[in-house]
């Protein structure tokens, strides 16, 4: 028998919390975050690694994290971790019926569900989206740590449709080195824009 976490009724929440969308065609607006926790991607710059263990985060209602969502705003960012990890159909259909705009961040990694407003693809080398994730993708964002990851950001576009919009993003612990590149190559090649961490300037979750 399926448990409730299976049947995405119960999810593992690491956090939730109301802020500013630091980075890609959102930044700047608010917006209440939803962690679910649970990844084997495996990044090895990844800021949030006590995210990838679900089992150190408890099993929490949808039912709480929606009312919990709608006291705060009618936007809602699920990320994570790596929320495709879990059935996110429960969850956003409860999201939904609340009149909720529900953004997604994700590798792509895993099956895609949930009914999303806007879809955040971040696709990571170490376990490649899925076909599904590259249609369903209105945002490309991939971060960048060396000079090969330029040419994988490259390699990732040629799979979203025409409509996606493309952004690099530097990781944060190499942006210094990494910036200047990416100026250039964005001046170069202007389908891409640059996407930074701004709520990480902000000083900000």
């Amino acid at each position: 028998m399926a448990s409730l976490v299976d049947k995405g009724i119960e999810l593992p929440l690491m956090e939730a919390f109301y802020t500013l969308q630091g980075e890609g065609y959102h930044k700047g607006g608010a917006a209440y975050f939803i962690r679910i926790g649970g990844c084997d991607v495996g990044c090895h710059w990844c800021d949030v690694k006590e995210s990838w263990n679900p089992k150190l985060h408890p099993t929490t209602a949808i039912d709480q994290i929606i009312s919990n969502a709608k006291e705060h705003s009618d936007t809602v960012v699920v990320t994570g971790g790596e929320p495709l990890m879990w059935d996110m159909q429960p969850l956003t259909a409860g999201l939904k019926e609340q009149s909720m705009n529900v953004h997604i961040e994700t590798s792509g990694a895993y099956p895609v569900s949930g009914i999303w407003d806007w879809f955040c693809l971040s696709p990571k080398k170490n376990k490649l989206p899925l076909e599904a994730a590259y249609l369903r993708a209105d945002e490309l964002k991939v971060i960048i740590h060396n000079k090969d990851d330029l040419r994988f950001a490259e390699e990732q576009a040629e799979h979203v449709g025409e409509q996606c919009m493309l952004y690099l993003q530097p990781e944060w612990s190499n942006r210094d080195k990494m910036i200047p590149l990416m100026v250039d190559y964005v001046m170069k090649y202007p389908k891409w824009k640059i996407s930074l961490q701004t709520h990480k300037y902000l000083n900000i979750p």
